[in-house]
């Protein structure tokens, strides 16, 4: 009997999660062998349970916690890679606000200033929240700026700052969805969309060149508000 062709999509799950593991193993040698260890001890823990006890069900109760176990912490080992790979690179904090779960509306890099640094902003149900990247010296003048931009929209909303990065009194990458999510519970899910949609109506602030500007150069004019 000829085989049976293999299922395309569990195809590339099994290649996604080769993957994850390799990532995994890339910032934690002792990554996967933790996950084999915490199945197993699971598995391990249950089947004693069932020999003590003389309840069978547990056996295969043991192999399901054992798989959901492994699967618990291979998530949170392959998001703490994910967090060590993206610190430091520009747009890592937008990364990680686009890959919340929940009511969030993600607006990457809305201001920008010629050394590079950016101001993204969150909506969602605390309100507005601004979070910046760059040294703590440099974006603080930002988010004033775009705070008082933002409030000229939505008067009677919330706005937050947060500095993301590893500096005194800013929030580490690793930390910044939870941070987002300790919050106060402001809008309903309508107002996030209805504010969300006001603020689109803001120009860009386009970052400044370093350097003066060569003769005759004129600097770009931010779009209209129609």
């Amino acid at each position: 009997m000829a085989k049976k062709p293999e299922d395309p999509e569990r195809m590339g799950r099994m290649k996604q999660l080769r993957m994850i593991a390799q990532i995994i193993k890339q910032a934690n040698p002792k990554g996967m062998p933790i996950v084999y260890a915490s199945a197993f001890g699971t598995l391990v823990l249950f089947i004693v349970l069932g020999l003590v006890t003389g309840w069978w069900p547990l056996y295969f109760l043991g192999v399901m916690m054992a798989l959901t176990v492994g699967l618990v912490v291979f998530g949170q080992l392959a998001q703490r890679a994910q967090y060590s790979m993206l610190q430091g690179q520009p747009g890592a904090a937008a990364a990680v606000l686009q890959g919340m779960r929940g009511n969030w509306q993600v607006t990457p890099a809305v201001a920008v200033n010629r050394d590079q640094d950016i101001v993204h902003r969150v909506v969602g149900y605390p309100g507005i929240v601004l979070v910046s990247e760059g040294p703590g010296s440099r974006v603080q003048k930002m988010l004033v700026a775009e705070k008082k931009r933002v409030q000229r929209i939505a008067l009677d909303v919330p706005v937050y700052d947060v500095q993301s990065g590893d500096g005194e009194g800013q929030i580490p990458i690793g930390k910044l969805q939870r941070h987002l999510m300790k919050l106060p519970r402001n809008l309903k899910k309508p107002a996030v969309y209805e504010v969300n949609n006001r603020l689109k109506a803001l120009p860009q602030t386009l970052p400044m060149p370093k350097g003066p500007l060569p003769r005759g150069a004129k600097m770009p004019r931010p779009p209209k508000m129609r």
